[in-house]
């Protein structure tokens, strides 16, 4: 039972490793400048940012957020997300 029980510690100990390693590698390359350059839709951005749709075209229309239009979409570089969030 006390094997179980530390082998389950173990596990979660190193699900928890891997999870500070990859916030450290993004920190990493935020500090860098090396945010890739790829275009997120609106949906994207919504989720990496936890706040509504309707909430980003607001800020798009009131110039708050810069996108482009492509393709009947709004497009978002995501270095320009990043740029806005630490304004």
């Amino acid at each position: 039972m006390v094997l179980i029980l530390i082998k389950k510690i173990m596990e979660i100990i190193k699900m928890n490793e891997i999870a500070i390693i990859e916030k450290l590698d993004r920190i990493e390359k935020k500090i860098d400048g090396k945010i890739p350059n790829r275009y997120l839709d609106i949906q994207k951005v919504a989720e990496m940012l936890s706040i509504s749709v309707s909430s980003i075209r607001r800020r798009v229309r009131t110039g708050e957020l810069k996108c482009c239009r492509k393709l009947g979409k709004l497009l978002f570089k995501e270095a320009d997300i990043w740029k806005w969030l630490n304004d």
